[in-house]
């Protein structure tokens, strides 16, 4: 599912999946863009009948993009959905290239205000990719999977090199004080709600 659909009772959406699946057109039901409030809705509406309900949200996260640390993180953890972050580099910002497209690219076209607002975040950013020796883009995508609740960010390779190249995330594991340092370049909603504004 797309999108939350306002118009129809998740009594009639678990039916329609129900069918789907006893008939083998579906394996399982995934969501995209829903808010943690749709994600506890859609699974206990889903338990009341005895289905398994929702297994994925595709939610969009990164450095640049963290609400979904308030609540949609949390709520997909608690109940057991996995998180598939999509634009998990915000559109190439996070890529390495923003600051310094290289002609014709994806970053080159970005919005030039978009990445003037962004400049200092993003020469820090780089500057701390320099010190560990690792790519923008692979840092960013490290950061994401850091977080339990993530089970995997959706990639855009181009090449067959940019996917081997995205395979050294794997490998990289972020320690505190690098976590500490992205908070700061990137700061977050502060944890999840209501702890991060009400106490």
């Amino acid at each position: 599912m797309h999108h939350i659909d306002r118009n129809v009772s998740w009594d009639e959406l678990w039916q329609a999946f129900e069918v789907l699946t006893f008939q083998g057109k579906i394996g399982y039901v995934g969501a995209s863009n829903f808010a943690g409030w749709h994600l506890v809705k859609a699974q206990a509406a889903a338990k009341a009948r005895h289905f398994l309900g929702l297994v994925s949200e595709q939610h969009k996260y990164s450095l640049l993009c963290r609400l979904p640390e308030l609540e949609v993180l949390p709520a997909a953890q608690d109940l057991g959905i996995g998180v598939i972050p999509w634009s998990p580099l915000d559109g190439g910002m996070l890529s390495g290239h923003a600051l310094n497209p290289p002609a014709g690219s994806r970053a080159a076209k970005q919005s030039k205000e978009k990445v003037e607002r962004l400049r200092p975040k993003l020469e820090a950013f780089s500057a701390l990719c320099r010190e560990l020796g690792e790519s923008e883009a692979n840092v960013a995508l490290a950061w994401t999977l850091a977080h339990p609740a993530v089970t995997a960010p959706i990639i855009g390779p181009r090449t067959l090199e940019q996917f081997q190249d995205t395979l050294r995330v794997l490998e990289i594991k972020l320690d505190e004080p690098t976590m500490a340092r992205l908070n700061e370049i990137f700061p977050g909603p502060g944890g999840a709600a209501p702890e991060a504004y009400a106490w």
